[in-house]
C-alpha cells in the first residue's frame, strides 16, 4: 500500500520542479514509510511513497516499462487480488515480466488494454500512468473507491495525489472553501458527494472512474457500474454462492509478504473473516492468526442499550476467541487520549471526520501496526447485505438519505448570516439525483425497488464514508486495511437481491447470516447487529466539552466564522444533550457532535482554510 502524487503540464517544461514534488511526496511518508521515488519528464512528474507488501525488490516505484520503443511510467497505490490470472493472460499475449509484483502486471495491462485495463482488474487501486509517446496521463480508481485519488486542474496543470494534504503542498493550489464547499460540509459531512473534496480547487475521482488528460483536455469516464437485473437464483443457491464467493475473497486477500491480521469485534462480519482466515493460516502452515479488538476504559460500566447499540462486544469477542483459538489482543483505549487524538485523526483525513469514531480507529491502528502490516476487517457488509435499521423500515419513497436525521439541527449550528444556506434542499437533491441513476426493472415490486435504492445509496455514500475513514486512519499508521465485503463481484451479486432474500426471515442481513451459518457459532450468527463500538464513559464527554469550551472562549478561533455561538454553547453546556439526533449515521450523538465541532475548528486552523462565501 502506498501514496502517489503526480503533475502534468502539456505546454510547459516542468522537469526542473522536482523540489515541489519532493515536498508533496514527503507528506505521504506515513502511507509509504519504506521508500520514495520520483520520475521526471519534460511534461510529467510522477512520485511515489511505498509500504512494502509484496515483492520488496521487484515492486519499486515509479516503475517504467518500455514496449516497442514506447515508454510508460506508473505510480500505484493498491493491491490486485487476481494478479496471477492477469499475468497469465498477458504472458499468453507475448509479454515478459521482470518481477512478481502486481505493479508490473497493472502497468502491462494498461499497455495491452489501454483505457479498458480496469475491466480486467479485481482489487483495490488508485494509479496514474504517464504515456511518454502519446503525451498522455491516465488516472484510475477502483470500482468501489477503496483507494483514494484526488486531483486539481488549474491553468493547464493536472495535479493528483492520494491525499488532499499532498495537493495543498503545491503552490498552485490553495485551501479555499467556497459557498458550495461549505454547503456540502455542513449538509453531508462527514460524507461527501462522489467527486467532492470540500476545497474549491480540489476534486476526487469517483469510484469506478478513470480520467484521461491529453492535448484535447480532461475526459472523465465511468468504466463500471452496478447493473440492475432479475435475481434468478433460489434461496439455497444464493446462500451457497454467497458463502463460496466470500470464502474465496477472504482467502485471496490474505496474500502478503508481510504479517497479516484481522479485526475482531464479535459481530457477524468480522467473525466470519477471522474464522476463514484462521482456517487458511492453519491449512497453509502460517502459524496462529493474530486478532484484534477495541474497547474503552470502563466502557462496560457505562454502556446502555439503545436502538442502534443493542449489545456490547466483549462477551462476543471472548466467545469467538475461544472458538478460534486465535492469538488475541484486546486494545483498551484511554478516554483522554481518545479526545486528544481528534487532531491526529483530522490531519489524517484532511477533513472533519466521524469524531472519536475516527480517533479511536487511529489509535487502534497504531497499536495493531506493532504486530502486523495488513489487516482485514468487516466494513461494507452492512451496506451490501442490508445490515442497518433503516433497511427494515417502510417507505413510500426515499426523499432523503436514511442516516441524515439531523438536518434541522445542523442548520441551527450556523450563524444567522449563513442560516439561509440551502442545507436540506442540497441533501434531498443529492439523494434524488443518486436514485435517478438506478435502472428500474419493469415488473419490480415497490418493496424490491426500495431495497435496491437503499442498497445503492448505502454503497455510494455510507459505505464510501466508512471506507475513506478506514483508509486514512490505517494508512496514517502505515497499516494496510483490506475490506473483503467490498469485492466488486460480491457487491454486484447482492445488489439485485429482492427484499425477501436480502432480509431473509425478516432480519437485517438475513441472507448473509444463513449463508455463513457453520463458519462461526450460532450465537454470533443470531446476534443483533451492533455497530463499531464507541466510548460511553462520561470522562470523554467532560474532556471534549472542556476542549470545545476553550475554543469558543477564544474569539480568534476560526469556527466563529460559521457557527451560532449561543446554540453551540448550549450543546457544550448540556454535554451534547441539546443536540437531539445523531449528527451522522448511528454513532455521532451528543459527545460526538461536540468532538466533530472540535475537529471542524482545528481543521480550519491546521489547513488555514479561507472561506469564500
Amino acid at each position: 500500500m502506498c501514496g502517489i502524487v503526480g503533475w502534468s503540464n502539456l505546454k510547459n517544461n516542468i522537469r526542473d520542479y522536482s523540489d515541489i514534488m519532493d515536498e508533496m511526496i514527503d507528506t505521504l511518508k506515513l502511507r509509504g514509510p519504506d521508500s520514495a521515488g520520483l520520475k521526471t519528464y519534460n511534461h510529467a512528474l510522477m512520485g511515489h511513497r511505498r509500504l512494502i507488501i509484496v515483492d520488496p525488490t521487484g515492486g519499486m516505484q515509479p516503475m517504467t516499462k518500455i514496449i516497442n520503443n514506447k515508454e510508460y511510467t506508473i505510480c500505484y497505490n493498491g493491491e490486485l487480488y487476481n494478479t496471477e490470472e492477469v499475468r497469465a493472460d498477458l504472458i499468453s499475449k507475448g509479454y515478459k515480466f521482470d518481477s512478481y509484483s502486481d505493479t508490473e502486471v497493472l502497468l502491462t495491462s494498461y499497455i495491452e488494454y489501454g483505457q479498458k485495463c480496469a475491466d480486467y482488474l479485481n482489487g483495490i487501486f488508485a494509479f496514474g500512468i504517464w504515456d511518454e509517446y502519446n503525451q498522455e496521463l491516465f488516472l484510475c480508481r477502483d470500482q468501489l473507491g477503496i483507494k483514494p485519488l484526488f486531483y486539481s486542474y488549474i491553468d493547464g496543470n493536472l495535479i493528483f495525489a492520494s491525499e488532499i494534504k499532498a495537493l495543498l503542498k503545491h503552490p498552485y493550489i490553495d485551501s479555499i472553501v467556497d459557498r458550495d464547499g461549505l454547503i456540502e460540509l455542513i449538509s453531508l459531512g462527514p460524507a461527501r458527494t462522489l467527486n467532492g473534496a470540500i476545497f474549491k480547487d480540489i476534486k476526487e475521482i469517483p469510484p469506478a472512474h478513470y480520467l484521461l488528460f491529453n492535448k484535447r483536455g480532461i475526459n472523465l469516464n465511468e468504466y463500471w457500474k452496478l447493473e440492475t437485473m432479475e435475481h434468478e437464483d433460489d434461496i439455497d443457491t444464493t446462500k451457497k454462492k454467497v458463502r463460496d464467493m466470500l470464502v474465496e475473497i477472504i482467502e485471496n486477500q490474505l496474500v502478503s509478504d508481510v504479517p497479516v491480521c484481522t479485526f475482531l469485534s464479535g459481530g457477524l462480519d468480522s467473525s466470519v473473516i477471522s474464522s476463514v482466515a484462521f482456517d487458511k493460516f492453519k491449512k497453509d502452515g502460517l502459524g496462529v492468526l493474530n486478532t484484534f479488538s477495541i474497547d474503552y476504559k470502563d466502557n462496560e460500566k457505562y454502556f446502555k442499550k439503545n436502538l442502534y447499540e443493542p449489545n456490547s462486544d466483549p462477551e462476543y469477542v471472548k466467545r469467538m476467541v475461544e472458538f478460534l483459538g486465535s492469538n488475541h489482543h484486546n486494545i483498551v483505549l484511554n478516554n483522554i487520549d481518545l479526545a486528544r487524538a481528534l487532531d491526529d485523526a483530522t490531519k489524517a483525513a484532511d477533513l472533519p471526520g466521524m469524531a472519536d469514531v475516527d480517533s479511536s480507529l487511529y489509535l487502534f491502528a497504531k497499536e495493531v501496526r506493532k504486530y502486523a502490516t495488513v489487516a482485514l476487517s468487516g466494513e461494507c457488509a452492512d451496506e451490501v447485505f442490508g445490515g442497518y435499521p433503516w433497511f427494515t423500515r417502510e417507505y413510500d419513497s426515499i426523499e432523503i438519505f436514511p442516516w441524515a436525521n439531523s438536518i434541522e439541527y445542523r442548520k441551527n449550528i450556523l450563524k444567522p448570516s449563513l442560516k439561509d444556506l440551502p442545507i436540506e434542499e442540497y441533501v434531498k437533491q443529492t439523494c434524488r439525483d443518486s436514485i435517478n441513476k438506478i435502472d428500474k426493472l419493469p415488473k419490480e415490486s415497490h418493496d424490491d425497488r426500495i431495497i435496491r435504492e437503499l442498497t445503492y445509496l448505502n454503497i455510494k455514500y455510507q459505505m464510501l464514508t466508512l471506507i475513506n475513514r478506514k483508509d486514512r486512519m490505517t494508512m496514517s499508521n502505515s497499516l494496510e486495511g483490506r475490506v473483503p465485503y467490498a469485492d466488486k463481484r460480491l457487491v454486484q451479486y447482492a445488489f439485485n437481491f429482492p427484499k425477501d432474500i436480502k432480509l431473509l426471515h425478516g432480519r437485517e442481513k438475513g441472507l448473509l447470516r444463513e449463508a455463513v451459518r457453520g463458519i462461526v457459532p450460532d450465537e454470533i450468527i443470531d446476534r443483533k447487529k451492533s455497530p463499531y463500538p464507541k466510548t460511553h464513559n462520561p470522562e470523554y464527554t467532560r474532556e471534549v466539552s472542556n476542549m470545545l469550551k476553550k475554543i469558543l472562549e477564544d474569539r480568534s478561533s476560526p469556527i466563529h466564522q460559521i457557527i451560532d455561538y449561543d446554540f453551540v454553547s448550549n450543546i457544550v453546556d448540556t454535554g451534547g444533550e441539546s443536540f437531539k439526533e445523531p449528527w451522522y449515521g448511528q454513532l455521532m450523538t451528543g459527545p460526538q457532535v461536540i468532538a466533530y465541532l472540535i475537529q471542524l475548528n482545528n481543521w480550519m486552523k491546521f489547513y488555514n482554510v479561507k472561506l469564500d462565501i
